[in-house]
């Protein structure tokens, strides 16, 4: 296992001390350092498998982690805990949420769980979502959980402020109805997780000692309360080995915290760091490049990556007029590669924010290039997998989530009205709605007889299932007897249809992997499932955010809509150095996601998000000159300085050109001139710099900064 490790690599696996702290720069195979330290620990009798815990930030990063440790120690390694957070959280919480009051079969509410509350909270309140946006609901509801503040609280914070109160209301709301339904969002699996360790000593002692090894991927990317759930599982006694790299710390946003990592050598003391800096992912002009930016951040762990990697193909920093043009440029320089026998899957489009993709996506579209949106909707997120699934929980739970759902899919003539009628039997009754509907006559005729016939088909089901027959043979079931599959195919939803075969495909899978689980365990699995990915195998070029794209690696990388305002944002810049090392840490990830070559584009012209010019990003100016190669034209805030090519030809080649940018005004203006305005009249110019004149204008205008060879910009005849 030790075998085609570095040094460092060896190092790392083999270390005796009891707290490590890997700092693993992109690419320098930590994945590969983080299975063989598991294998080298049962190897080695350190530890039992089952006393070693992984915890990852993905199910995709921890299903590979799990195949890597299986194939190195075969059925031992099967009894490794490497699962997500908020996987080992649910694991917890139904051994020993009883003790917090809390029935072990919870529900774990997903996404449009949470929307689903929202809407009833919004009609008993009378809001509508103009007036507050479901995700500025959640993200309220969010920060007050992971404050501790509650309901309470919220309204004596609120004040007398009517918006303030109105998210107050539906917190209340939202809370209530989560306790009704025995129901945990992914912020309650973390909080109730560490307020359970908090108030219980017995249970948290009992879980130390479940772990000798704690080992944690991605710790860059830790929040607060993730870190107190690790530290307490850590307790006086267990091994803490992390993983990370302070210079990918891009989710702060989200509340990552690179305080943690950069302190953890105090929290755990002694600890012993480890860097991992050899790259083995780029090309050397690729990682100086990367490394001669991330440099200018103070607040960091000092290395510098490297590779033996031969290629010596610098970056290309292309020059265009415009963002169309820029997308013209990238499609052409994609068909070129494609036929040089690059797939289009092994090319990549990143930006810093989704709105760029308007542009890239239509020059893709002209030159005929397959495309998908990363980070478009995701396999689990469809509403026809949503529909299926919320048919397999009415037959485990039934909860109200799931009923509402489905009740009227496919449709089966029962409208709001009903469904609101059922809903005040169950709070009447203080029972569920599927209760309400199986105990009660609550309609007379047609309405009845399909809700008796409803409840006959969910209870054959669970017959079923009591009977032991196989989850996806339930599902098709489900599927075929609810009349959903016919739906379908009325409609000729092809693609819907295929993706249902998919599920039953996924279901099948997941009993022959796990021939022991149920049917809950199942759906709890797809509840934390977040990133399936159905585009892995597809021939298609990927766009996606620099955000999407921590963690993945592609041949080719195009970093486009490199200009100041854009990357770094305007936003970021705003909250001053702090801001300004995160959009650094950003542009770091997305430099060394390409593995043979990377192109950094910046269009001219006018920006009407920025509504100035656009200038090229700081960025760029940060990146070793000697790593680079500049083709295109040069700009002066927006207005090409110099002709070599007709940017009107269809057919035209881009061509190196001298830089620095040219200093020198070609208007004509200088300081103290007198000029005129379309717009705002009469001004006189106090300076010029890099092509920007700065005019101060009369009241009410005052200080403008303009570009000097603007057209609605006339020097005034003396």
């Amino acid at each position: 296992m030790l075998n085609n490790l570095n040094n460092n690599q060896k190092k790392a696996v083999v270390t005796n001390s009891r707290y490590v702290r890997i700092i693993a720069g992109a690419g320098s195979g930590k994945t590969r350092v983080l299975t063989s330290r598991i294998a080298w620990l049962i190897k080695n009798k350190m530890a039992f498998p089952n006393q070693i815990l992984a915890i990852t930030f993905t199910n995709k990063a921890a299903n590979e982690m799990k195949e890597r440790v299986s194939r190195m120690m075969e059925q031992t390694g099967t009894m490794v805990w490497i699962s997500t957070i908020h996987s080992l959280c649910v694991r917890i919480l139904r051994e020993d949420i009883v003790c917090m009051g809390m029935p072990r079969n919870f529900t774990v509410m997903d996404a449009d769980d949470q929307k689903a509350i929202l809407k009833e909270a919004y009609k008993e309140l009378g809001l509508d979502k103009t007036s507050l946006s479901f995700s500025s609901a959640l993200d309220y509801i969010s920060a007050n959980k992971g404050e501790e503040i509650t309901v309470e609280r919220a309204y004596l914070l609120a004040g007398q402020l009517p918006g303030e109160k109105r998210k107050a209301q539906v917190y209340e709301y939202y809370v209530k109805r989560q306790n009704a339904l025995y129901a945990l969002d992914f912020d309650d699996l973390l909080l109730v997780s560490v307020r359970m360790f908090r108030q219980f000593p017995e249970v948290l002692s009992k879980w130390q000692k479940r772990f000798t090894h704690i080992h944690v991927d991605e710790f860059q990317d830790i929040d607060k309360i993730q870190y107190e759930l690790i530290r307490h599982l850590a307790g006086l006694y267990n091994d803490v080995y992390v993983v990370g790299d302070p210079d990918q710390t891009i989710y702060t946003w989200r509340g990552a915290d690179v305080n943690i990592i950069m302190n953890f050598e105090k929290d755990f003391d002694p600890c012993e760091t480890i860097i991992l800096n050899e790259n083995y992912r780029s090309t050397p002009q690729i990682l100086e490049g990367a490394n001669s930016l991330i440099v200018n951040n103070r607040y960091r762990v000092e290395k510098e990556l490297f590779t033996s990697n031969p290629s010596q193909e610098k970056i290309t920093h292309y020059s265009s007029a415009s963002d169309e043009y820029e997308a013209r440029w990238i499609a052409t320089k994609m068909s070129e590669l494609h036929k040089q026998g690059i797939a289009w899957r092994d090319m990549a489009v990143l930006y810093r924010s989704n709105y760029l993709s308007r542009a890239i996506e239509k020059g893709l579209l002209d030159e005929h290039i397959p495309y998908i949106i990363f980070g478009g909707v995701k396999f689990y997120e469809r509403a026809e997998i949503k529909d299926a699934l919320c048919y397999l929980r009415m037959i485990c739970g039934a909860d109200d989530l799931a009923l509402t759902r489905i009740l009227n899919k496919p449709k089966r003539g029962l409208g709001n009205k009903s469904i609101d009628t059922i809903l005040s039997k169950a709070k009447e009754e203080q029972c569920s709605m599927y209760e309400a509907m199986k105990n009660h006559k609550l309609f007379t005729g047609k309405n009845q007889k399909t809700i008796d016939e409803f409840v006959k088909m969910i209870e054959r089901w669970r017959q079923k299932a009591n009977e032991g027959i196989e989850i996806f043979k339930l599902l098709e079931m489900a599927i075929d007897d609810s009349g959903y599959r016919s739906m379908l195919e009325d409609d000729k939803e092809i693609e819907r249809l295929e993706n249902l075969k998919e599920l039953i495909n996924d279901v099948q899978n997941f009993t022959v992997n796990y021939p022991e689980s149920s049917l809950d365990e199942y759906l709890q699995l797809v509840s934390l499932y977040g990133d399936k990915s159905e585009i892995e195998m597809g021939q298609a070029v990927q766009l996606m955010t620099v955000h999407a794209s921590k963690g993945l690696e592609f041949d080719t990388v195009f970093l486009c809509g490199m200009n100041d305002g854009v990357f770094p944002s305007e936003r970021s810049m705003q909250d001053g150095l702090k801001g300004l090392e995160e959009e650094r840490r950003l542009a770091y990830v997305a430099m060394t996601r390409a593995k043979r070559k990377l192109y950094i584009t910046e269009p001219g012209g006018f920006s009407y998000i920025l509504q100035r010019p656009r200038m090229k990003s700081r960025f760029i100016d940060e990146i070793e000159e000697s790593t680079l190669e500049h083709i295109g034209a040069t700009f002066d805030y927006g207005k090409p300085k110099e002709y070599n090519i007709s940017l009107l030809d269809d057919n035209f080649e881009p061509v190196r050109l001298q830089r620095p940018m040219e200093k020198k005004s070609r208007s004509g203006l200088k300081a103290n001139d007198i000029v005129i305005h379309g717009v705002f009249g009469e001004g006189i110019v106090l300076s010029i710099k890099e092509g920007l004149a700065e005019i101060a204008f009369p009241f009410p205008h005052g200080i403008k900064k303009i570009l000097a060879t603007h057209p609605s910009l006339k020097k005034k005849n003396s």
